[in-house]
């Protein structure tokens, strides 16, 4: 494990959560677009922009060039954001060794193309292993050493064990899965869900709304899910319900925050132009009504909060439909 190398692109929060992490177990080198914030890391250990009053562990290095970061990457991980992962991927792809496994960070999917980051990853790297790591996992958290479980999840039974070793760590605790497109679809649609507690607790609701809205929610989230691909009994595990929770109720989460703001009355763009991280699910919002409509999948809360993020109905008015809609059998859609 000590001559194992990762490289890992990326300079947020979670990508610098992530490599702080393993580089408890190996050397970790992580490319930042900003070279202040690789500066930063590499003189300080810190990264004040997004995880401000943390300490990075002293083994990660940062580097402006992502040619610099791959040339002796034995795994490539990917923390950027959706809209420009397929753009960082191929500015990687010349430096990439044949083989190595690439596992994505990123709870979003592709504009105009509808895929999963994995799904890019095998457009952009053929033949290269592809996995995720997701679950309740908010950077802050763990950075104080607090403890915390995820999920890798790969295809291939023989990798994921030995990329289980790579990020497991103290009260980090990660398991496996072979599930790929079910924890993938796990951690981008409990975003929009997200979003949707945000605005009742914006506009005033109590806790027994927000956990009918979590409840329902998981459940249109497994139905697209499944209909995807991905297995039922992903979406009560990590990656599905302990996402949805995590990001539903902390204050830490951009999604929800996006989602109080909105209740609040504000506009999308004004809450976004204040962010310094991104919300994924104010851009997957559009492309999982898509997705749904396609495959005849039945979401009137993410429905509802693509609407307002669209500006065709206001929180208030897409709050009093979900409240007043006509509750039939608990295992009907709606």
């Amino acid at each position: 494990m000590k001559s194992l190398k990762v490289g890992l692109l990326g300079g947020g929060s979670w990508g610098t959560a992530v490599a702080s992490l393993v580089a408890k177990n190996t050397d970790v080198t992580m490319w930042a677009r900003d070279k202040d914030t690789v500066k930063e890391i590499n003189s300080h250990h810190t990264n004040e922009k997004y995880l401000p009053g943390a300490t990075i562990h002293k083994r990660v290095t940062a580097r402006h060039r992502i040619k610099k970061v791959m040339a002796d990457a034995d795994v490539l991980v990917m923390g950027v954001p959706s809209n420009v992962f397929r753009e960082v991927l191929e500015e990687a792809k010349p430096y990439i060794r044949a083989w190595v496994p690439v596992v994505s960070l990123t709870k979003g999917l592709e504009k105009d193309t509808d895929l999963r980051m994995t799904e890019v990853v095998r457009q952009v790297l053929p033949g290269h292993p592809v996995g995720v790591l997701t679950g309740p996992n908010l950077s802050r958290e763990i950075m104080a050493g607090q403890a915390a479980a995820s999920v890798i999840a790969m295809e291939d039974e023989i990798i994921v064990k030995q990329l289980q070793k790579v990020f497991n760590s103290g009260l980090f605790r990660v398991y496996t899965n072979d599930d790929v497109i079910g924890c993938e679809l796990g951690g981008v649609l409990k975003n929009i869900i997200a979003i949707a507690v945000g605005m009742g607790v914006g506009l005033g609701a109590g806790d027994n709304t927000r956990s009918a809205l979590i409840t329902r929610g998981l459940a249109e989230v497994t139905r697209l899910g499944v209909a995807l691909g991905g297995r039922a009994e992903t979406f009560s595990g990590l990656a599905g319900m302990g996402d949805m929770l995590a990001t539903c109720i902390s204050p830490q989460s951009r999604n929800h925050h996006v989602g109080i703001e909105l209740g609040r009355g504000r506009s999308i763009d004004d809450i976004i132009s204040e962010m310094v991280m991104v919300a994924e699910g104010v851009k997957s919002a559009p492309t999982v009504m898509a997705l749904a409509a396609k495959h005849n999948i039945e979401m009137p809360i993410a429905r509802d909060v693509s609407d307002v993020i669209a500006g065709t109905r206001t929180p208030v008015q897409a709050f009093a439909g979900l409240v007043r809609q006509m509750a039939g059998s608990e295992s009907d859609p709606g």
